[in-house]
């Protein structure tokens, strides 16, 4: 009999169907963030990262061409099983014959390709405006800027983004979260807080003043608790991002690096759940600040996916990555996080959910526990085995990754 079944009858005396959990697994979409593969330079600016982003690290063969994006991405996609989508940045707009259109002036057409891109994969498109790295982000800010040219900049911009996210979905099919994330705050102690917060609402009043179908588009707002050049003050803290989602009908975008350390976003989500028909996170590792390290099969990244699972919440919850690392394989970093948070969604699913509340509601703790242990030694890697099998991906993804560095990779040092 093989490793499979063996784990199928073990998981049926604990009352789980292993079959249920692979056969909901595949249909369960990841959004799989572009720039893992280029270290978020994009192609539509030369400036230095900014905004309290920032890469580290200079592993060879980066992609530094539309072309190689795609050609790196369908190889991490090749290692991934389950559904995907692509997560696309504003600055990753394409240009050809010599065109440029500054970011409050993309249109879709700018985009065209990677609807393409999507279409042959069947995939869907989500979208972000990218409010760093640019030489209009002034004294750091740029929504919640007292600069009148400066916001009003950045207001175009997230009305353009608008219209490209419709048009993603017009061209796909599927919906597209559009996520909103601004790097404004101070590095030092402010004299006015609620200015810059001011601003920034009127600047999200005026974006979202334009007329978009909102069953093609869910636009999210993401918050942050510091970054670098910001640490004493963030104008988009989780108060305001969260009051001004209720109060106009957005979904809540949690990024489980944006918090305070002893703070977790597995703790969010039965709370935002409630009022929320959808919500949207981005999954990350932090490492005791937002640092965006690569996804692991970690206690919190499995305590999210359980969450999801046992709130029968896979439909409501749009999950995206959201790392990057130049130290390392940039292929690996894509395939091992994105792996990681299919395998921490099959893990929630082969939890006997039903059993361990009933537990819990009886108030016996104690052997709520003791299963709750003995759950994490359970034969969980044969069960994944087989869904890489039923995908169709390699259990080993090293070997091909080095294989496509070796032949692809050191060809562009």
């Amino acid at each position: 009999m093989s490793r499979y079944m063996e784990a199928k009858k073990l998981y049926e005396a604990l009352g789980v169907d292993t079959e249920a959990a692979l056969n909901t697994l595949k249909d369960v979409t990841v959004s799989v963030h572009c720039w893992q593969g280029d270290d978020v330079v994009g192609f539509d600016s030369k400036e230095a990262l900014s905004g309290g982003i920032q890469t580290t690290g200079n592993y060879p063969g980066k992609a530094t061409s539309p072309a190689e994006l795609m050609a790196d991405f369908d190889k991490a996609l090749s290692l991934m099983p389950g559904k995907k989508k692509i997560n696309l940045h504003a600055s990753y707009a394409i240009f050809e014959d010599g065109e440029y259109a500054d970011r409050d002036k993309i249109e879709p057409k700018h985009f065209a390709k990677w609807v393409a891109f999507a279409k042959e994969r069947g995939m869907g498109i989500d979208f972000n405006p990218t409010y760093f790295s640019h030489p209009m982000v002034k004294d750091g800010l740029t929504l919640s800027s007292p600069d009148e040219e400066v916001r009003a900049f950045w207001v175009e911009h997230g009305r353009a983004c608008i219209r490209i996210a419709e048009y993603f979905a017009e061209e796909t099919g599927i919906p597209t979260v559009m996520n909103i994330w601004i790097p404004d705050g101070y590095k030092d102690i402010p004299g006015d807080r609620m200015g810059p917060r001011a601003r920034f609402k009127k600047s999200l009043d005026e974006i979202l003043s334009i007329p978009y179908d909102k069953s093609k588009v869910y636009v999210t707002l993401e918050s942050k608790v510091f970054g670098i050049g910001v640490e004493a003050y963030t104008v988009g803290s989780a108060e305001f991002t969260l009051s001004y989602s209720t109060a106009n009908g957005l979904t809540p975008l949690m990024d489980n690096g944006h918090y305070h350390p002893t703070e977790v976003v597995s703790d969010k989500l039965s709370a935002l759940l409630l009022f929320n028909e959808k919500v949207a996170l981005h999954v990350t590792r932090p490492i005791r600040w937002d640092s965006d390290h690569v996804v692991l099969f970690d206690d919190e990244t499995r305590e999210i996916a359980k969450e999801i699972v046992r709130n029968d919440a896979l439909d409501r919850v749009f999950i995206a990555t959201d790392y990057f690392d130049a130290s390392i394989n940039r292929i690996s970093a894509w395939v091992t996080g994105v792996r990681n948070v299919s395998k921490a969604l099959l893990f929630a699913l082969l939890q006997p959910n039903a059993k361990l509340k009933a537990l819990q509601d009886a108030g016996n703790m104690t052997e709520l526990m003791v299963l709750q242990e003995e759950l994490k030694t359970a034969p969980f890697g044969d069960v994944w085995e087989e869904f890489l099998r039923r995908e169709g991906v390699p259990a080993d993804y090293i070997t091909a990754v080095r294989e496509y560095e070796k032949t692809v990779l050191e060809a562009r040092a």
